[in-house]
This record gives C-alpha cells, sequence and structure tokens, in this order.
C-alpha cells in the first residue's frame, strides 16, 4: 500500500481517487501507466491486492488509501 501511496503523491491523486496536483499536464501525462481512470474523474490503481491472510486485506481496505482500490481488486484466501 506505501508503494501506491507515493505514486498517488507524485501524479497528485488523493486518497479517494480525485486528481489534486498542481501541475496537471506533467502529472497526468502517463497516468494511464499505473491508473485507470473511472467514471466521475475518480482514478483507480490498475492492481490486484493478493494475501493468503484476509487480515492484512481488511489492513490496507481500513488504511487512509483504502477507498483508493475497487473492491473487486482484492483477492485473499480464506485461510492462510
Amino acid at each position: 500500500a506505501k508503494f501506491w501511496e507515493t505514486i498517488s503523491s507524485e501524479h497528485g491523486i488523493s486518497a479517494d481517487g480525485k486528481f489534486i496536483g498542481t501541475n496537471k499536464d506533467q502529472q497526468l501525462e502517463r497516468i494511464n501507466v499505473y491508473y485507470n481512470e473511472a467514471g466521475n474523474g475518480r482514478y483507480v490503481p490498475r492492481a490486484v491486492l493478493m494475501d493468503l491472510e484476509p487480515g492484512v486485506i481488511e489492513d490496507i481496505k481500513s488504511s487512509p488509501f483504502g477507498g483508493l482500490y475497487r473492491p473487486d481488486n482484492f483477492v485473499f484466501g480464506q485461510s492462510g
């Protein structure tokens, strides 16, 4: 999750996926490398988060950047 915090900061993306940067042309130039643009101007990570432990995924969901991801981006095992 720290990776996405760093990338979001560099590209001016807030924890809820909105662009809040100061240099739109530069920060959004290659945004599609890391993010897909969803409806209403929201950016979501191009990622699948996997873990055998459901608790790890729950920690990410409840983190400050947990709202950045789509619910179907999470995959976890039933027991670890």
